[in-house]
């Protein structure tokens, strides 16, 4: 199982930090090889279905996931939401924090186990590795983007 942490700090106010990065579709457009398809009927809320398939030809794989916990930003106070991966290759959960910054930015943190199916622990490191640098990469494309 893979467990990693990205932090970072946006100049953005904190409602259009969490659309930023709550709206699924967008993943899509950070994410190589990606496509997302939401399944539920928006605004997303607790139980809404997305699912990344991700990959090239026979070696792609669906990523269904599940909005556990939602907590939009309400007065510019801090939001949480909560994923969890359903999938048969990839398995785990996603927690994205907002908070209020300094100076009228937003603080991100992005948390994520994840543990794919069949892939020994030995390959642990390197699954944290490239996980932290697709996420990380992601995370600062769906904040640069409007």
């Amino acid at each position: 199982m893979v467990n990693f942490l990205l932090q970072r700090t946006a100049p953005l106010p904190i409602d259009e930090a969490w659309r930023r990065l709550t709206e699924w579709s967008r993943h899509a457009d950070v994410v190589p090889l990606t496509r997302v398809t939401v399944l539920t009927d928006p605004p997303t809320h607790e139980g809404t279905v997305f699912v990344a398939r991700s990959g090239f030809g026979p070696l792609s794989f669906d990523d269904p996931m599940e909005v556990t916990v939602w907590q939009p930003p309400l007065d510019g106070g801090s939001g949480r939401c909560r994923l969890v991966k359903h999938g048969k290759v990839v398995l785990g959960w996603a927690e994205l924090e907002v908070h209020p910054g300094p100076g009228g930015r937003t603080r991100v943190i992005w948390h994520e186990e994840l543990r794919i199916r069949g892939l020994p622990s030995l390959f642990d490191p390197l699954v944290r590795r490239a996980s932290r640098a697709v996420f990380g990469r992601a995370v600062n494309s769906l904040l640069r983007r409007p």
